[in-house]
């Protein structure tokens, strides 16, 4: 009898990057745990993604708030620090609306139906919403809009005139360009095999739409909200024009911006990778191992 050829075994360690391949199955099964949370637990952990995105509009706020630095400088260094918006969600474990665009792929393999899908979409964008809120409350009470001389709460305020003032056209084309990036961040940082890996991959997508003024929906969900509480409580300065703050105006951002993202994470990435790994090329992936 011939002697048995050994078969190699996978190392038990492994610090390379998930191959994009593994990222496309990975992405897919977790988009359909995510399609069956219960509605509690999908609700609660979409506060959670809203709130931490909350938090880094919060840290990119205060380099905003900086007169001192130059344009570039506010926008990269702002960048950095909202990242820590995504690395909450994706380390932390959270549901974000623009992230879960991605579920699409899933939906494309036949795996979820579109009834779970925007089912997951509605549930989770309106606790996004509520998470944001409850940052916002928590903010204004604290005072923290009174730091630098009140520049902080100045920052907030023009910021969100920025935001409202472009026509339903350019916002929509932002939020394309912005969830692109963002659901670009979370493919990226699914190659990661440990919690550095995956902070290191999403910082550069995440500070980069940022850094270009493009338009996330959640992050909104904290911005314009708070702004619109400034000027409903007098807390704007008498030279400000805050008239563009209004609820049809944060309506004005929010409808097209998330129309946006879902074009630009549903369509863009999560279709786009899906046609590569799966219809393109079927069951042998470029890059598998």
């Amino acid at each position: 009898m011939a002697d048995r050829v050994p078969v190699s075994q996978p190392p038990i360690f492994n610090s390379n990057a998930y191959s994009p391949a593994e990222i496309k199955e990975a992405i897919e099964t977790v988009g359909v745990k995510k399609t069956k949370l219960p509605l509690q637990a999908s609700f609660m952990l979409a506060m959670v993604a809203g709130g931490s995105v909350g938090l880094g509009a919060l840290y990119y706020t205060i380099v905003a708030s900086d007169a001192g630095l130059s344009f570039a400088t506010i926008r990269v260094v702002g960048g950095l620090v909202f990242s820590l918006g995504l690395a909450l969600v994706l380390v932390g474990g959270a549901e974000l609306f623009t992230g879960n665009n991605l579920i699409v792929m899933a939906w494309a393999s036949g795996k979820v139906s579109t009834r779970e899908v925007l089912r997951n979409w509605v549930i989770v964008y309106f606790g996004n919403l509520v998470g944001s809120l409850g940052l916002v409350v928590l903010v204004f009470f604290s005072h923290h809009l009174d730091m630098n001389g009140g520049r902080i709460g100045l920052s907030i305020l023009n910021t969100a005139v920025g935001k409202i003032q472009p026509d339903v056209v350019t916002l929509f084309f932002k939020g394309i360009l912005c969830n692109l990036l963002v659901c670009l961040a979370v493919w990226l940082a699914y190659a990661g095999r440990s919690v550095t890996d995956k902070i290191v991959a999403l910082i550069l997508p995440i500070s980069a739409f940022i850094a270009a003024g493009f338009e996330h929906c959640v992050a909104n969900m904290y911005f314009l909200p708070l702004a619109w509480l400034l000027t409903q409580t007098g807390h704007v300065p008498a030279d400000f024009d805050a008239s563009p703050i209004t609820i049809s105006g944060i309506v004005h951002n929010l409808v097209p911006v998330t129309l946006g993202n879902i074009v630009g994470g549903a369509g863009l990435v999560g279709a786009v990778y899906w046609a590569i790994y799966r219809a393109a090329f079927g069951a042998a992936y470029p890059g598998e191992k």
